[in-house]
């Protein structure tokens, strides 16, 4: 993303403007309304020329303000022009125009509009929709409608203007203007998607700022008053916890259907809709701090379970999606997002997250209720995720849609997999990290089975096949010559033996042996895994590692976090902390919210991170990084007796005090 770009939103709806509010689609930019784009094209002029900006910037996640003036004119000009949009479902513009003289101005506002109604998949590869548009201009209600039709697939914009311009056309609005000595002119415009026949109007109106934010349920007020408060001495601690909340909260997503409370979403641009992985992962991250997020997120995906086998959407009975899509390409059946099912991970962690939730919420009633779900999703782990009926889970697609994933781990992109040589492994492809989940996911469903749902045999079972399953999994995939956990066994069951941050996954499920435990911490904290920022995605010696790979060489700071926890888990406390410190320190960097993903360089004494191209900002694990942190250095656990803290917080963070955390019904300090 532009980093001049200006982004408002309110859950899967985001308008994505340049730095002056204005549009012109290449890729990413545009209004967007339920994966499809409303508007490509909303350029503002004054006397035929583009506006000068002064000052931009959003007041809320769901809305901005852009003031600027003639430009090329004077030192002191004599127009200027404020713009104050609101996203609420719709999207609402003011428009107002102030003659700063002492002598009458004549003034042309003109607003270009126009849609290319491209589906999220095509914006994000640089293309525009196809199919037939056609527009129809009502001078009498002042508006103007963009329709779009694609094999009997339609969505509509309406443009409805306050004031009558003086010219309405199709593609422009004209306004003629004398304005007086000191005299301030205004006007506004919402613009509202039609959606299956329904118009979708925007909530807010002229004048908005400080009205309540448009989500459903909790406001933003709400929202951090429900969080423990936070007490450090840490100034740049505080300031990240404070945006990291305030980001999960723009992040919030209410896909419809029975359930009302919103979810996280993926993060921004491309990711705003229900993301499997993401959304478990980010729910896990800020449970003791927002556990509804956990609650919807379960909820939602138990919804959305597959029930059948569908080889196009990578489909199986049991299986928990990757990802839903509602815009053209998918209504269409032109792409497999209805949903899609192509991730191996997302039925694992909806286990070890659903226990996670019991834990520290005591929610007896809502495991019960998904009961059904959990043991469909055990199902799939014990039977098809298991392709060769070898006892371990590995992935290979069957989707043949270009939109369909080749890796289907965290680590999806299509070079991800490789031998230390630089060699890309082939599928079937069972990574380390999906063992770690399925030891996890047998572990945690066996308690839920035992004290939730009375089911002791069950509860047997899935505790013999856990143990045999780590048993041999530190047999198969130690890499004995390289003293560390291979990264995956290809087809052919070799080990892929690059060295990759997926370690610090298997601590955080608990998989490793105790007596291999210390030498899988201390290789993460080695120079070559751990840049300074946090945990380099690939070793810097092997030979595919980039420091701007995506996959093989980049920092993500949801993947610190978790081998962070992870080592707290095995009882390394320093490391632990010295890796959470390094997290920390990229978020102050970053100004206090971190991206998605940024450049694996080695820290030095610039103390500058490398950003990453097109990295989400925000992003939902991202966000929720900083809080996991919090977790471990606070050393924080529920039990059904409460809290149980165990802080190891290095010195230099100071104090750090959580007051009012949730656990099991009752506020509790740490």
């Amino acid at each position: 993303m532009p980093a001049d770009g200006l982004i408002i939103l309110d859950g899967a709806t985001f308008f994505f403007t340049d730095h002056c509010g204005d549009v012109d689609a290449e890729a990413a930019e545009g209004f967007f309304y339920e994966d499809v784009r409303h508007l490509s094209r909303w350029l503002l002029f004054l006397d035929r020329k583009p506006i000068d900006v002064l000052t931009s910037r959003t007041v809320d996640y769901y809305s901005a303000r852009i003031v600027g003036t003639h430009k090329g004119e004077s030192d002191t000009p004599p127009v200027t022009i404020r713009r104050d949009r609101f996203v609420s479902e719709g999207l609402h513009e003011d428009v107002v125009l102030r003659n700063n003289t002492d002598a009458p101005r004549t003034v042309r506002l003109e607003l270009e509009f126009g849609s290319d109604f491209a589906d999220v998949l095509e914006a994000q590869q640089g293309g525009p929709g196809e199919g037939r548009g056609n527009r129809r201009v009502d001078t009498g209600a002042q508006t103007a409608t963009l329709h779009y039709e694609r094999d009997g697939y339609k969505r509509a914009t309406v443009l409805s203007f306050r004031r009558r311009p003086t010219r309405l056309t199709s593609k422009r609005a004209v306004f003629d203007l004398k304005l007086a000595p000191g005299e301030e002119w205004s006007t506004c415009v919402d613009v509202i998607p039609v959606v299956d026949g329904k118009r979708r109007p925007p909530r807010h109106g002229c004048d908005a700022f400080g009205a309540s934010e448009p989500k459903e349920g909790v406001t933003l007020d709400e929202w951090l008053e429900r969080a423990p408060a936070l007490a450090t001495s840490d100034r740049a601690l505080e300031r990240t916890y404070e945006q990291s909340l305030i980001d999960l909260a723009a992040l919030r997503i209410t896909p419809g259907g029975a359930v009302r409370t919103p979810m996280p979403g993926g993060g921004l641009p491309w990711y705003m809709t229900v993301f499997g992985r993401d959304s478990l992962l980010t729910s896990y991250e800020a449970l003791p701090f927002q556990p509804s997020l956990a609650a919807a997120t379960l909820e939602t995906l138990a919804s959305l379970q597959a029930t059948e086998w569908d080889d196009f959407r990578d489909a199986e009975p049991g299986k928990i999606l990757h990802e839903l899509r509602r815009g053209t390409l998918t209504a269409l059946g032109e792409s497999p997002h209805s949903p899609y099912y192509g991730s191996h991970d997302t039925t694992m962690l909806f286990l070890i997250l659903l226990d996670e939730y019991e834990r520290w919420t005591g929610d007896d009633g809502l495991v019960r209720r998904l009961e059904p779900n959990a043991r469909a999703a055990l199902g799939w782990i014990r039977g098809p995720a298991d392709l060769d009926g070898d006892g371990y889970v590995e992935f290979r697609k069957r989707s043949r849609s270009e939109f369909a994933l080749d890796n289907q781990c965290w680590k999806d992109s299509k070079d991800s997999i490789r031998f230390a040589d630089g060699r890309k492994a082939e599928a079937p492809i069972a990574t380390c990290e999906l063992q770690g989940y399925a030891y996890d996911a047998r572990r945690r469903a066996a308690r839920l089975a035992r004290e939730v749902w009375g089911d002791d045999e069950l509860a047997e079972a899935l505790e013999g096949e856990a143990e045999e399953l780590k048993r041999r999994f530190n047999r198969d995939f130690w890499v004995k010559e390289r003293r560390h956990f291979a990264l995956a066994l290809d087809r052919d069951k070799k080990q892929v033996d690059a060295l990759t941050s997926n370690l610090g996954h298997l601590l955080w499920s608990g998989i490793v042996d105790d007596g291999r435990a210390r030498a899988t911490v201390t290789r993460l904290i080695r120079p070559d895994v751990l840049s300074g920022w946090g945990i380099r995605t690939m070793s810097a010696e092997d030979a595919a590692y980039n420091p701007l790979s995506y996959h093989n060489g980049s920092v993500w700071p949801h993947d610190t976090a978790l081998a962070a926890e992870g080592m707290r888990r095995y009882g390394f406390r320093d490391e632990a902390g010295r890796v959470c410190i390094a997290l920390l320190d990229a978020a102050r960097a970053f100004d206090h919210q971190l991206p998605e993903v940024f450049a694996g360089f080695q820290r030095d004494a610039s103390d500058v991170p490398v950003e990453y191209a097109d990295a989400l900002t925000p992003q939902s694990w991202a966000a929720a990084a900083p809080l996991l942190a919090l977790r471990t250095l606070l050393g924080l656990d529920a039990t059904k007796s409460g809290l149980r803290r165990s802080p190891a917080v290095p010195a230099s963070l100071g104090s750090v005090k959580l007051r009012g955390l949730e656990v099991r019904g009752k506020r509790v300090d740490a």
